[in-house]
């Protein structure tokens, strides 16, 4: 599969299942998980999302290019296929941006033939975003973690893309951390790696940490998902295979090459 214009092809989204007619809007499944902990919360979610109750415009995605030199010293330019938002819960009328622990967020990741971003594509996304919003931080506590928070702060991430006069499906960044993929997952088992949630001046709120257990998840993190194929100098590829290639991983990663058990550390991780 060749790439010749920058963007990036629908049949990379074949792997996410349409939706359902009968599927429930986001309200409705989240009335009936108020008040379960985050875990449980996961598993109705992630039951939803692989059937494919989410809304269509995820389906779109958007194209993030990389242009820099190779170790060798050769120029190079990659093309990655993300999500153009956080994943949601729901119907294009009727979605919440639904935040999860590492399992949910990997299995959703391997059923879809995608990956986590790295901290280094979460700062590209940024740059590149069609709209970068500005970070809405809540009051933190134990409420943090609740469904009905992150339905709160989905509403205020709501305001703002309407404000913004921009559609559902536009590439946007800066409302939400990202789960991220680094190699510190291999030496912190049992861990989540957030980073991320740009302010205006580019700067992360969230250095990259491990600090939370693989089940946590509250109102600010959100997950988005980079295609396995990727796209290097036109020619698809697959996106693991850059990572693990000493010649172009550092465009991708400021970790080096990611390899093995160090890039599959994420769906061993345990709640």
């Amino acid at each position: 599969m060749s790439n010749s214009s920058g963007k990036c092809p629908s049949r990379l989204s074949r792997d996410l299942p349409r939706r359902s007619g009968s599927a429930r809007g986001a309200k409705s499944v989240l009335a009936s998980v108020q008040n379960v902990d985050g875990v449980k919360r996961d598993q109705t979610v992630l039951r939803e999302i692989l059937s494919g109750n989410m809304p269509g415009f995820l389906r779109h995605l958007a194209p993030v290019n990389v242009s820099g030199k190779a170790a060798d010293g050769s120029n190079v330019q990659i093309t990655l296929c993300v999500t153009p938002d956080y994943l949601a819960l729901g119907s294009d009328r009727d979605y919440v941006r639904v935040p999860l622990g590492l399992r949910a967020a990997t299995r959703i990741g391997e059923e879809f033939n995608m990956i986590l971003p790295t901290p280094r594509m979460v700062d590209m996304i940024y740059r590149q975003a069609d709209l970068r919003l500005s970070p809405r931080p809540m009051s933190p506590g134990p409420q943090m973690t609740s469904t009905n928070y992150f339905m709160r702060h989905n509403a205020t991430v709501e305001a703002q893309r309407q404000s913004a006069g921009a559609a559902p499906g536009t590439l946007i960044s800066g409302h939400k951390k990202d789960v991220v993929l680094t190699t510190r997952l291999a030496s912190n088992r049992g861990r989540v790696a957030i980073y991320g949630w740009h302010q205006r001046n580019g700067q992360p709120i969230q250095p990259l940490s491990t600090v939370h257990g693989a089940g946590y998840a509250d109102y600010s993190h959100g997950v988005r998902l980079v295609s396995r194929t990727a796209f290097l100098n036109g020619q698809s590829v697959d996106l693991r295979t850059l990572m693990a290639d000493p010649r172009y991983a550092g465009l991708l990663s400021s970790e080096g090459p990611i390899s093995g058990p160090g890039l599959r550390m994420a769906a061993l991780a345990s709640n």
